[in-house]
């Protein structure tokens, strides 16, 4: 797709009207889109050519031709004829682009500029991490970790300071504080979420779109430290109807789990997020919940020294969070592990056991060149993730198990946003901040969530002038995001590419929409002019009634629905033949093969789930280390 098409196209959906900034936002959003792997990059290209043929079929001219009223009709008569979803589609990489070239562009101390550069900044702790072009063809370990986030640092951590030698294989690349210092919000989160061809000659994608409807955008990070680098920081122990759930009837031993939880808790330094530093966003979250009467406290958070800088989801620039990069995996690595890096797991090694098993012989990986590397032990721990755990089975012959890939539940979330009439800055802050528990019995999470500089643009509705008009009136919005406790109504298919299929379930879908409404109610209480739903084509809400009509007529496909925490592709559970997972956390029909992530998580925790992988994975690797677990069914 030529530039001058993406340009065209920038300058009609966001109402550009000097070339220079149009083809600067134009080949921005086409990196953007490059970046993002297909299939959004394709949609995104093949969306700029519809709407110029639009454009030539309607007006006469190609877009670019067109002045900026004519730009506007075009659109307009687009979204009317069905063509919504294409321009919602085409908006996504268009608004990141202009946001950062904003940022970019904006002079020092500005509302929209980075507020990060006063402050200590933590150095980087000691990692001993080698890139797989470095690493022997053939080596050997007492136990191989495939996966340095949340679950697969715990469970080095575990297994080195039992006397183990240990070695983790991660796909991604170790990030320093300084990188994310001095780059721009944008350019980090396309290091850190899309396509990473470095991972190996297959990719690593870190944006998946599950399909269904309505399709769901699901994001993880890749990189030393997994998810836990990128992540909000928020810190909740699971509910105790949820430990009670995974007691009965999955069989768990959940005794215990709370002084595990205690362990995690000291490893990242959990404490609740100070007043001073929630920045506005979430003093309105606060003070909507107050006026209503509802539960509502600052988040625990695994941050100290947070300066409110609202960059969490890009990583963070001040070394402030403390996720496992800087916490169980510097303490795994003081035991004696050792991190590969760009290391691609392409299979675990097993070999012939009793009774027509497999056992665990090592991992098989590849450097970004394609070539091989493989790392000899008899306990191979994998830590992959709810979305990659699958594939990585599969590749390795070790998907006989029906449930493998089943069960994925995704703790769906939904947004809106509240205009006021002083400015809110929501960027400047703590980008995850309050926690609203008042719904929560009825499995409904509401948080006061931001977005980092320059992108914070998603639920702005309209093309053209009207979307100009909203971005020019960013700084007045507060944002709140809600996430459902849903049922296990999705799947991962593939061996190579992942590909998920996942289907809102009924009662689902009410209870997004419950969200919703109930997310309008604590932004009125708190002084909200209006409320914007984030459904394409509804006007603004002036009060909780005509919200509750605009979610009521909007179908479900029209909801802009994302998930940042996907479970239960693996699960654990007493039950053979429900359950691929061992209750101990071994895979079922492969001694010496354990799984220590999201995946084995049987239900979705309904709350945000850093906490719950670490515990479960420190009970997991426990077992492994001391062989206490009994024989897998």
């Amino acid at each position: 797709m030529s530039d001058r098409r993406l340009a065209a196209a920038a300058a009609a959906l966001l109402a550009i009207e000097d070339p220079t900034e149009a083809e600067r936002v134009g080949a921005r959003a086409g990196e953007v889109a490059a970046r993002l792997g297909e299939p959004a990059g394709a949609a995104v290209r093949a969306g700029a050519g519809v709407l110029d043929m639009a454009a030539r079929l309607l007006a006469g001219r190609p877009l670019a031709a067109l002045a900026p009223a004519e730009r506007d009709w075009v659109c307009g008569t687009v979204a009317a004829r069905g063509g919504g979803q294409l321009l919602e589609v085409l908006k996504i990489p268009m608004l990141l682009a202009a946001g950062s070239e904003r940022l970019t562009r904006a002079a020092p101390g500005t509302q929209v500029a980075p507020a990060h550069r006063a402050g200590r900044v933590r150095p980087d702790p000691p990692l001993d991490c080698t890139n797989a072009p470095d690493w022997p063809s053939c080596t050997t370990a007492d136990a191989v970790v495939i996966g340095s986030g949340a679950g697969g640092a715990m469970a080095a951590r575990t297994l080195a300071r039992s006397g183990a030698r240990v070695v983790i294989v991660e796909a991604g690349r170790r990030y320093t504080t300084a990188e994310f210092r001095h780059r721009a919000p944008l350019d980090r989160f396309l290091d850190l979420y899309a396509d990473d061809r470095g991972a190996g000659p297959h990719g690593n994608r870190g944006i998946t779109i599950a399909v269904g409807r309505p399709p769901v955008l699901l994001v993880t990070g890749c990189g030393v430290g997994g998810t836990t680098l990128v992540n909000s920081g928020t810190c909740y122990r699971p509910p105790d109807r949820v430990v009670t759930r995974w007691r009965q009837p999955f069989g768990i031993d959940m005794d215990g789990f709370g002084a595990l939880l205690d362990d995690v808790e000291r490893t990242l330094r959990v404490a609740q997020a100070p007043l001073d530093i929630l920045g506005r966003n979430g003093l309105i979250a606060l003070a909507g919940a107050r006026e209503l009467g509802w539960r509502a406290a600052p988040l625990q958070r695994n941050a100290p020294g947070c300066g409110g800088c609202c960059q969490c989801a890009v990583g963070c620039p001040r070394g402030a969070k403390n996720g496992v990069h800087r916490s169980a995996l510097p303490q795994a690595c003081e035991a004696g592990a050792r991190i590969v890096t760009h290391g691609w797991a392409q299979r675990v090694l097993t070999e012939p056991w009793l009774g027509g098993r497999r056992r665990a012989a090592g991992v098989r990986a590849l450097r970004p060149d394609g070539s091989a590397l493989e790392i000899l032990a008899p306990t191979v721990v994998v830590a992959a993730g709810a979305l990659q755990t699958p594939l990585l089975l599969r590749r390795s012959g070790l998907a006989g198990h029906p449930g493998i890939g089943c069960g994925l539940a995704i703790h769906p979330a939904v947004s809106v946003a509240g205009r006021f009439r002083e400015p809110v800055v929501s960027w400047s802050g703590v980008l995850q901040s309050v926690g609203i528990e008042e719904l929560h019995d009825q499995g409904i999470l509401i948080e006061a969530t931001a977005s980092p500089p320059g992108m914070n643009s998603f639920v702005l509705p309209g093309v053209g002038r009207a979307l100009r008009h909203e971005l020019d009136r960013t700084d007045r919005l507060a944002f709140l995001g809600a996430m459902i406790g849903d049922a296990p109504s999705g799947a991962v298919h593939g061996r190579r590419r992942c590909v998920v299929r996942y289907q809102v379930a009924d009662q689902d879908g009410a209870r997004l929409r419950t969200a919703i409404v109930a997310m309008g109610r604590v932004l009125f209480a708190a002084g909200a002019r209006e409320v914007l739903s984030g459904l394409p084509g509804r006007p603004p809400a002036r009060n909780v009634g005509d919200l509750a009509g605009i979610v009521a007529s909007a179908p479900l496909t029209a909801l802009h629905v994302a998930a940042f925490h996907p479970t239960g592709s693996a699960r654990m559970g007493a039950d053979p033949q429900q359950c691929p997972v061992d209750q101990a956390g071994r895979l079922r029909g492969a001694d010496g093969v354990w799984i220590a992530d999201a995946s084995v998580l049987p239900t979705c925790p309904e709350v945000n789930p850093q906490l719950t992988i670490m515990a479960m994975a420190l009970a997991i690797a426990g077992r492994a280390a001391s062989g206490a677990a009994p024989t897998a069914q």
